[in-house]
């Protein structure tokens, strides 16, 4: 009698090579605004991530991309030299980090931007914020970004860190001044999206989105 092996166990077989690897998750540091704040917080955030031996991490700085607001198809040289910098970072990312300031109750327009340079890049990968502004912590950004980016197809993470008033709660190191509290929120964030993340990793290495 020839032994064969199941379709099931064949298609199986991808989604758990998939889940040996770490999570690649790319931080999205949302402002490029001159004074910003961001760095700041993004130097805390990464630091929380890279303890993790369940995730790597990769950064984009919209600070450092230059990308028209008139998008286009058919983009010029200068334009798709700029594309380079960004789009195989997103399309290499499992999962997303976006770290946003609040602008008028909401989100910056170099974040808007790059979301919208890009489609397939989002798709089936889940996407959790960290935010930061004065009373309300950014929180209103947040909110404002979750709706786009659920018309992406990517799920976003329910928990945030938001930091309010995040000027007065870091010393001149980087350091923040009462770390329990902002530490138990970032696991939580990263527990959420390190589950996410390979949930839909293992699903697409199985069955490709939108199939």
């Amino acid at each position: 009698m020839t032994e064969t092996t199941s379709p099931q166990f064949l298609s199986a077989a991808p989604a758990a090579r998939e889940a040996e690897k770490p999570l690649h998750v790319v931080v999205i540091v949302g402002s490029n605004r001159e004074g910003r704040f961001g760095p700041i917080v993004a130097e805390w955030l990464l630091a929380r991530v890279r303890e993790r031996p369940d995730l790597s991490v990769d950064v984009l700085d919209l600070a450092e991309v230059d990308l028209p607001t008139s998008l286009s198809f058919s983009p010029s040289a200068a334009v798709a030299a700029e594309l380079a910098k960004v789009t195989p970072k997103l399309a290499a990312a499992d999962a997303f980090i976006v770290l946003t300031p609040e602008y008028n109750h909401s989100y910056p327009a170099s974040l808007k931007n790059v979301i919208d340079w890009h489609k397939a890049e989002w798709e089936a990968k889940p996407v959790a914020f960290v935010s930061y502004g004065g009373l309300s912590g950014g929180l209103r950004a947040v909110e404002h970004l979750r709706p786009v980016f659920a018309e992406l197809h990517t799920v976003t993470i329910r928990d945030t860190v938001s930091f309010h008033n995040a000027g007065a709660l870091f010393d001149d190191a980087g350091n923040h001044h009462d770390p329990a509290g902002p530490d138990a929120a970032a696991k939580t964030l990263l527990d959420q999206l390190s589950w996410w993340g390979w949930a839909l990793r293992s699903a697409k290495a199985t069955r490709p989105y939108g199939s």
